[in-house]
């Protein structure tokens, strides 16, 4: 061997020495954070208190938020921020391990956006319908629910809105998703498939793509992506438009990857539960409305905000199922419930509102 070879050999042995022991300081520490955590269960359970709560939103959010702001590189900030999130989903489970309905079977987008918000040792519980999610966190049987509720190509999932008009629960936190989606099948070429299966969200963010390449095929709407891939797995003949999760899960090849007609395709998930969390420094906060069916009605309705400067992020309207061409609004605004001005303009929106509901406040995503 070489000198300089020699040499290129003990800088690496060197340099792997001084990985291997920055491993086991990382290991002392990250057991020291969950002996802390520990600690706090031991403190928590020990409480008089008949609500005590193992998660706290704002607190893991601004945790999040700091360690962000404090990252000094090489690592991108969002890569460290997943790496935390890790760390404090597995401490939170030595306290309390959290479980969280999600719309399944396994392997569906909405079983990722849970675990991209709780980390992956969160108990995820599918359920066949977006209304079983919601009686499954009503009855206590899971803490938590994740629910899409709009999609960038393809707007809002209306039935998730319709859900809240009559549902107690709050939203506790949202999950924004890049969707990619890929054709999965057992078929051995795209001439071979005559039906395709999916979400009918996801066949509707394909179509350009479905329109071009398989024409003929026939597209069929279910319950969810996870669902279409299983119904694929026992059909030579069918496709399903799903993700790469589905594949694994269900055993089928990708056949054509990254499918969506726009790039970009992001769809946004609401964290349902209980309670809304405490203010964490940024905030949003979802209403449901309703004004007078009369000419400006909408226009007086919303006034407040602009009064009191708060900044209206999205509106939704849905019929309101209590008389012909009655409408309820949705409407997020940024800024927490308890934030002075939101306070103002709450009180002055509940005045002049038919229909006024708070549907929580919670942490903007960081994520």
């Amino acid at each position: 061997m070489s000198e300089s070879a020699n040499q290129e050999q003990q800088a690496l042995a060197a340099v792997r020495d001084r990985i291997d022991a920055i491993d086991l300081e990382i290991l002392q520490l990250i057991s020291e954070r969950a002996r802390c955590a520990q600690q706090v269960a031991h403190i928590k359970t020990g409480s008089q208190s008949e609500s005590v709560q193992f998660y706290r939103p704002e607190r893991e959010v601004a945790v999040l938020r700091r360690i962000k702001d404090a990252n000094p590189g090489p690592l991108d900030g969002e890569e460290v921020a997943r790496l935390f999130r890790e760390i404090m989903s597995a401490c939170l489970a030595l306290e309390r391990p959290l479980n969280a309905a999600f719309l399944g079977p396994e392997g569906t987008f909405t079983q990722a956006a849970a675990i991209k918000h709780f980390g992956h040792s969160v108990v995820t519980q599918a359920m066949p319908t977006i209304d079983e999610i919601f009686r499954e966190v009503e009855s206590g049987a899971c803490d938590f629910g994740v629910v899409p509720v709009e999609n960038s190509t393809e707007g809002v999932v209306s039935h998730t809105l319709d859900l809240f008009m009559n549902s107690p629960l709050m939203i506790t936190g949202e999950v924004s998703l890049r969707v990619h989606q890929h054709l999965l099948t057992k078929a051995a070429d795209l001439a071979s498939i005559r039906r395709v299966y999916s979400h009918q969200q996801s066949l509707a963010q394909c179509r350009e793509w479905l329109d071009r390449h398989l024409p003929i095929a026939e597209r069929l709407p279910v319950g969810s992506n996870a669902e279409a891939a299983r119904l694929v797995a026992s059909d030579p003949e069918a496709a399903a438009v799903a993700g790469l999760q589905a594949a694994e899960i269900y055993g089928l090849s990708v056949l054509a990857e990254r499918i969506e007609d726009e790039p970009s395709n992001t769809t946004r998930f609401l964290v349902i539960g209980k309670q809304d969390s405490p203010p964490s420094g940024q905030d949003k906060t979802s209403l449901l409305l309703s004004c007078k069916n009369q000419s400006g009605g909408l226009h007086s309705l919303l006034a407040p905000l602009a009064v009191h400067g708060i900044s209206m992020t999205r509106i939704e309207s849905r019929p309101s199922r209590r008389g012909i061409w009655d409408y309820v609004f949705f409407v997020d605004i940024l800024g927490h419930r308890q934030d002075p001005k939101v306070a103002y303009a709450l009180q002055n929106l509940e005045q002049d509102a038919l229909l006024f509901k708070v549907l929580g406040s919670y942490p903007v995503a960081v994520l």
